[in-house]
């Protein structure tokens, strides 16, 4: 290899410029250009929008000014230390919450399960950033050894911090084993108890345990079942239709939504004016609704805030006006108008109103032989063998279906009236006396198990799972006598939407209406009996909610001085 000599001319200059050498590393050249460009600084995006920082401190203080979101604020409010820190920042990435719902959050956070531990964003310099600078300094500065030097210093400091941290996830561990004593401690003891007391300033709902509980707000965070809803027009366009066609009742009103959903009752509020509505909702569904809420540019107006709304608490010390769509099959299954009533009782302003405020639930007695070859006779004979000994099983569970109003004999009877405004969680466990005035004869032709529409079926609101069934026959005199037909009880209910209303709205589950998601509730019966047409058949209705899951019903039918018992769960 040539080199050349600092004072070299001429003949120097003529000479062969240096040679390359194979062996040099290619990876130096590249180092060396790398050398010439500029290191992209790292950034990171905003929680609450699309602007990037190159540090931490730096996208706190945008949030605070341009979004009125303090992390500081937000730390010392919830006693975040650094795992709750991490917590936070991947759930406000993943779920992207308004400023409004993370402001208004109370404990339990809702950030709290380990899968918020994972990074949203890859190098998230907010994740990089150390919580505890967010705390004041402890009064006591943290002292070292006399002639340590400054490098020895922080790593004693290190050393320090390390114990800290190791004592805080013993401690955090020995919390987590103790709290997973106590849950399964309080599930052993709701499981054998044969009666749960409930203090009355609360409802049953609200002290559900959190497993219990869970378990239905699961369900509502699948999408499906809120399509089902949605698409219900009989539900959908009477809610629609009675708070479009009576403006004046939310005008500049603040309302508050109850088991929000998807949103669509709290957006046809803030279309008819509202100043301000609130939607509470427990289920995951929540943060699919703030996505729809911000597509419709309706975030001014209405505010999501995930809980139960027990559990909550709102920014607003009242409301004018609660609206909620509530109701369960058989009207009073998943005991959600307790939470309506509970709402009620704390948040409704003097002079408020709940919609809907009226609710009746009614009988009505049914003869469907294919429902009876569908839900009892199909155990005689499956694929074979006789599974009989099933009847016993199927016969206390009521069933949800939708009944063909061909198969009804007799008129329809209250049996429960609920205003919203004055009723009590109380009253929602009641017993009432009923009369059914049969309006046609079952009919049978010859032979055995011969009948044309035979089988009385007591309709009530949509909810339980199966229908009673027996059948009759008829002798040469014209007589009714007990066979293995159908007999069943069935039920539905009817919504008014009538206070200060200007057009009134109603609509109805019953099997003379159009069919909605509710359907019947059909209920089986053991023991049937002969009716025929112009009698008057008595009975009582017992319903109560189940001890062990306040959520399902137990309802008890008597006919004839025969009682029997159902469940719906």
């Amino acid at each position: 290899m040539c080199s050349l000599a600092s004072g070299a001319t001429g003949a120097a200059e003529e000479e062969d410029p240096p040679g390359l050498s194979d062996s040099g590393d290619e990876a130096s050249w590249e180092d060396e250009d790398d050398a010439d460009l500029p290191h992209a600084e790292q950034q990171t995006p905003c929680l609450f929008c699309d602007r990037l920082f190159t540090s931490a401190e730096e996208t706190f203080s945008h949030c605070k000014l341009e979004h009125q979101f303090s992390i500081d604020n937000m730390v010392h409010k919830h006693g975040l230390e650094f795992y709750g820190y991490i917590k936070l920042i991947n759930f406000i990435r993943l779920k992207n919450p308004t400023v409004e719902y993370m402001n208004s959050i109370y404990n339990p956070v809702p950030w709290e399960k380990e899968e918020y531990l994972k990074p949203v964003l890859e190098d998230d310099l907010l994740l990089q950033f150390d919580v505890e600078d967010l705390y004041e300094p402890v009064s006591v500065p943290f002292s070292y050894p006399n002639g340590l030097s400054e490098n020895a210093s922080l790593l004693e400091k290190l050393k320090h911090m390390e114990t800290r941290a190791l004592s805080a996830e013993a401690a955090l561990a020995g919390a987590r084993e103790d709290l997973q004593k106590m849950k399964q401690f309080a599930q052993d003891f709701v499981m054998n108890a044969d009666v749960r007391a409930c203090p009355s300033s609360t409802t049953a709902i609200a002290d559900l345990l959190e497993d219990e509980d869970g378990v239905y707000f699961s369900s509502y965070g699948h999408y499906g079942i809120h399509e089902e809803m949605l698409k219900d027009r009989v539900r959908t366009e009477s809610y629609r239709d009675f708070i479009y066609q009576n403006p004046h009742i939310f005008k500049d009103k603040v309302v508050l939504d109850v088991g929000c959903g998807t949103g669509i009752l709290s957006m046809f509020a803030a279309k008819a004016g509202a100043k301000k509505v609130l939607g509470v909702d427990q289920s995951e569904i929540l943060y699919q609704a703030m996505d729809i809420i911000r597509l419709n540019k309706l975030e001014d107006t209405v505010t999501l805030i995930k809980g139960k709304i027990e559990e909550v608490r709102l920014p607003v010390e009242k409301v004018d006006v609660i609206i909620s769509e509530w109701m369960g099959y058989f009207l009073l299954f998943e005991s959600m108008l307790d939470s309506v009533l509970y709402a009620k009782n704390k948040y409704l302003a003097k002079g408020g109103s709940v919609y809907p405020d009226i609710c009746t639930i009614s009988l009505v007695a049914v003869s469907d032989m294919n429902k009876h070859a569908d839900r009892i006779a199909f155990w005689d004979d499956v694929y074979g063998f006789n599974m009989s000994c099933m009847k016993k099983a199927v016969i206390p569970e009521a069933v949800v279906d939708i009944l063909d109003p061909k198969t009804l004999i007799s008129d329809a009877c209250s049996i429960k009236h609920i205003d919203c405004h004055t009723t009590s969680v109380s009253d929602l466990e009641f017993s009432s006396d009923f009369t059914l005035k049969i309006t046609e004869t079952s009919l049978c032709t010859s032979g055995l198990f011969c009948w044309s529409s035979s089988i009385l079926v007591l309709l009530v609101s949509p909810g339980l799972s199966h229908t009673a069934a027996a059948v009759w026959r008829l002798d040469s005199h014209g007589s009714v006598s007990v066979g293995e037909s159908g007999w069943a009880i069935a039920g539905y209910f009817d919504i008014y939407f009538e206070k200060n209303c200007h057009n009134k709205v109603v609509f109805s589950t019953g099997p003379l209406s159009t069919k909605t998601h509710w359907k019947q509730t059909v209920f089986l019966l053991e023991k049937p009996f002969s009716v025929k047409a112009g009698e008057a058949l008595k009975g009582k209705i017992t319903v109560h909610k189940n001890k062990k899951d306040p959520r399902s019903l137990i309802v008890a039918l008597t006919l004839n001085n025969t009682t029997q018992t159902y469940g719906l769960q």
